[in-house]
């Protein structure tokens, strides 16, 4: 794992992913730092390096279904789909007004053990709408999957829910990672 884990900050780096400066998130708030997550999960490696850390911990789970909610978490599932060999879901953000109406993509069924997987979280607010919307159709969320904690609370919040999140990597890590590697 840890091989993964190296190489996987390696190659944020090379991609120069996360940025240092003066930035507003989305949220509005300020940050001395950007974790470009959209460049990162279009380049190959960074997603076939996330699957493989991702695969090797589900990999002696009762795991059903791996979920990611659109956008940026859709590669991310994909790829860890494409190497673990479970069937993938798409979780839109909302129900579709037009065909048939759905809100998942793919099968869940009832009783479902799924992972969860996502790019970067702050406080995990938008990746615990996903969460109930598999469990409001009677999917089991067994353990959330994040590329880059940004440490800002998600991994607090998913407890207070009962849920793990498993960062492959916190931002302490890569910045500790940087200062060793400079």
């Amino acid at each position: 794992m840890s091989n993964y884990k190296n190489k996987l900050m390696q190659l944020l780096k090379e991609n120069d992913v996360i940025k240092f400066g003066d930035f507003t998130l989305s949220s509005g708030k300020k940050s001395n730092y950007y974790v470009d997550m959209k460049k990162a999960i279009t380049e190959p490696e960074i997603l076939e390096c996330a699957a493989e850390m991702i695969t090797q911990q589900i990999k002696d789970e009762n795991i059903d279904k791996i979920a990611g909610p659109a956008l940026g978490a859709v590669p991310i599932a994909t790829a860890t789909s494409l190497i673990s060999k479970k069937p993938m879901l798409m979780i839109r953000k909302e129900k579709k007004s037009y065909g048939t109406s759905k809100q998942i993509e793919g099968e869940l069924n009832t009783g479902d053990n799924v992972i969860i997987v996502e790019d970067v979280t702050t406080t995990g607010g938008s990746l615990l709408k996903a969460i109930d919307v598999i469990e409001d159709n009677g999917g089991n969320i067994i353990q959330a999957y994040v590329i880059v904690d940004r440490q800002e609370g998600a991994k607090e919040t998913f407890e207070e829910k009962g849920i793990e999140l498993k960062p492959l990597l916190t931002i302490s890590e890569f910045k500790e990672y940087l200062n060793c590697n400079e």
